[in-house]
């Protein structure tokens, strides 16, 4: 658990940095496999990818300051320095989310069918993004005794912050998911042909998953009870669900 991968000289290159690299190139290679599920063209498949990491980390990005504004009210230079981390998954995942969507229809293209194709790419580069944030030391779990305890280095922000306490690598169990649902999406890509299925998992899986991963935070802050991110998955589930349905009844009048 340290930020700093390599310093050469007063540069200093951070984990937190390359995992995101790691993800946007391992992203690439997931969607150029399966772009065929969605009549891409390679051109489209660079364009699309190229769009939705601009969006996707500008949206993060958005977000996060405007959550903890108060880190960048007197230093706000700060705020573009995204290598030391600070993004925030829904708010990226909403940008690039109408991004994908204003670019398919512009290139006529099925949205559905490309945020389907979508979904194990943004599983598999949120996995290498979580990555970095346990190297990095931000988004951290709570203080545990269990023997999944690990200790921030002696004298990192991080030590300081939680008393040097074992805490439990959420950031590490968040990845492992989203690595197993990178691997559900890519197989079902290859079993159902109703568009819309999988881009609802998505919502459904993550939803879920993200509500219980909040509760092994330990630098949450609370709205009413839960954090927002709990309260977005709350949205999302419900919302996953009824695309479903509305996907699947789509299907059957179209047999009719």
């Amino acid at each position: 658990m340290h930020p700093i991968a390599l310093e050469i000289g007063s540069l200093s290159i951070r984990w937190y940095g390359v995992m995101a690299a790691i993800g946007f190139l391992v992203g690439t290679w997931v969607l150029e496999k399966n772009r065929k599920f969605a009549n891409m063209d390679k051109d489209q498949c660079s364009a699309l990818l190229i769009i939705a990491l601009i969006c996707g980390i500008l949206g993060a990005r958005i977000f996060y300051v405007v959550q903890f504004f108060d880190h960048y009210r007197y230093n706000l230079v700060n705020i573009i320095r995204i290598d030391q981390g600070g993004l925030v998954f829904y708010g990226g995942f909403i940008l690039a989310l109408a991004a994908v969507i204003i670019y398919s229809v512009k290139q006529k293209l099925d949205p559905i069918r490309v945020l389907d194709v979508m979904a194990p790419v943004m599983a598999a580069a949120h996995a290498f993004g979580r990555i970095g944030c346990y190297l990095n030391g931000c988004c951290y779990g709570k203080v545990t005794e269990s023997i999944f305890g690990v200790t921030p280095p002696a004298g990192s922000e991080l030590a300081l912050r939680t008393g040097g306490m074992p805490l439990f690598p959420v950031q590490l169990l968040e990845a492992g998911e989203n690595f197993l649902l990178c691997a559900l999406y890519w197989y079902l890509l290859r079993r159902i042909k109703r568009p819309g299925i999988i881009m609802s998992l998505f919502f459904i899986n993550y939803g879920a998953l993200r509500f219980l991963n909040e509760m092994l935070r330990g630098d949450n802050v609370l709205y009413w009870k839960f954090t927002l991110a709990q309260w977005i998955g709350l949205c999302l589930i419900p919302a996953g669900i009824g695309l479903i349905i509305l996907f699947t009844r789509i299907k059957r009048n179209e047999k009719n």
